[in-house]
């Protein structure tokens, strides 16, 4: 009853457009007078040991080598080598431009900022090719939802977080679940494209162009080799592999005159900004998920799922479910940290592996950055374009089914997530 009145009042403050961490928090607070799962003298203190992680240090640094790729104008010579590379398509500017959203995936990290970075880079030749606003904004966003499923990724920092796994071994894990997505929008546009044929601009395929962007974007190409080379070598960890991919992406801006001093500030504060809305939720959605442990919730839930059925399958199905439903309202980073404990045991009940069990989490929950209410993706690519989110989100139903397809597959094929593992 406590634990209820407590999700209540969360949903209460939520539903009067109070921001989710002062909601969650007060939430908390309530839960924990009425049952004293914690004592609130240590309130202070389990706030900070809930972002006091060397591993977080990575997300600001993830989201300014992004933004720093954009300044630089790096962003457009990775856009500009995967248009080489795929102009001999029907729908090559369409494949590049979710090539582009797989690159900076890469590189950023981040739903949000993959969606603006190649939303301003492509919008208008999108439109140029053929393709219908609302429907380029659609492909934009989808392609934009690698970013939490492509390494390095802030979701799987988090997640490792919360349940004590090296982000590192989720970084490796989530490669080919990663790249599945990205094939499926890929397989989505070619697919919507034939239907429709929104862009028939296919153009020979050139060694000497190919080359010659690829000439043009090695700099570019450094700083995700860098990156995910560092990461999957052991030479760094995440955290380093990010501050070095800074120091890069800023060197060779400063070199090539792209980036001056008098960008630093406006490129900090972008990354400040995001860390500033990460950390909070993240604090308190920590707490919160401590008081629910205490209290015997994830066991509790554990049999009420186990009661409806002991059926393996069902219970997948169920889990991708509350997945789905609970990225249609809550952003990645509540979700993670709420979720994952209550659900981590109920996959355990039923033998899955716990990194397969956050591949199939932050896979599922990708969903969220492209469907309504709260579709992250697609409230950027409405601020960028005009374009009303009702629109964006109808042309993007294609790319949600093709999502919950791959979704299935993750969750019932461990080997997708454990072979590169070597499990």
């Amino acid at each position: 009853m406590s634990v209820s009145l407590s999700l209540l009042l969360i949903v209460v403050l939520l539903l009067l457009a109070v921001p989710f961490w002062v909601a969650v928090g007060l939430g908390t607070i309530a839960l924990l007078l009425k049952t004293n799962a914690l004592p609130l003298s240590l309130l202070g203190e389990a706030l900070f040991q809930g972002v006091d992680s060397f591993a977080l240090i990575a997300i600001p640094l993830f989201i300014l080598t992004g933004d720093v790729m954009v300044r630089s104008g790096l962003a457009y010579k990775l856009l500009d080598f995967a248009e080489a590379t795929t102009g001999s398509l029907r729908t090559g500017f369409g494949t590049a431009t979710v090539l582009g959203c797989g690159f900076f995936a890469c590189i950023s990290g981040s739903d949000a900022a993959d969606a603006a970075a190649i939303g301003r880079i492509t919008m208008d030749r999108l439109v140029e090719r053929g393709y219908p606003k609302s429907y380029a904004c659609a492909l934009v966003a989808a392609g934009a939802c690698t970013g939490i499923l492509i390494p390095p990724s802030i979701s799987y920092i988090i997640i490792g977080l919360v349940l004590g796994i090296s982000s590192t071994t989720l970084f490796v894990a989530a490669i080919i679940p990663g790249i599945l997505v990205l094939v499926s929008v890929i397989v989505t546009n070619l697919w919507v494209n034939h239907l429709r044929a929104y862009e028939n601009s296919r153009t020979p395929f050139s060694w000497r162009r190919w080359f010659r962007a690829l000439n043009e974007a090695k700099l570019a190409l450094l700083v995700p080799f860098i990156i995910l080379g560092g990461i999957y070598s052991g030479v760094f960890t995440p955290t380093e592999s990010a501050a070095v991919a800074v120091a890069v992406a800023l060197l060779i801006g400063v070199l090539q005159r792209t980036v001056s001093l008098k960008d630093f500030p406006a490129m900090l504060e972008t990354s400040a900004r995001v860390n500033g809305v990460i950390l909070p939720i993240l604090a308190v959605a920590v707490l919160f998920s401590q008081a629910l442990t205490v209290l015997g919730i994830p066991q509790e839930l554990v049999r009420a799922l186990t009661s409806i059925t002991e059926n393996r399958a069902l219970l997948i199905l169920l889990m991708l479910g509350i997945f789905i439903i609970a990225g249609m309202f809550m952003e990645t980073t509540p979700n993670i940290v709420i979720l994952a404990p209550l659900l981590a045991p109920v996959a355990q009940k039923i033998g899955m592996d716990p990194i397969h069990f956050c591949v199939f989490m932050i896979t599922s929950l990708g969903l969220g950055f492209i469907t309504p209410p709260m579709g992250l993706n697609l409230f950027v690519m409405s601020g960028l374009t005009g374009v009303s989110i009702t629109a964006i989100a109808r042309r993007a139903v294609p790319f949600v089914a093709a999502m919950v397809v791959i979704s299935v597959i993750v969750g019932f094929v461990p080997e997708l997530s454990l072979w590169t593992l070597g499990k």
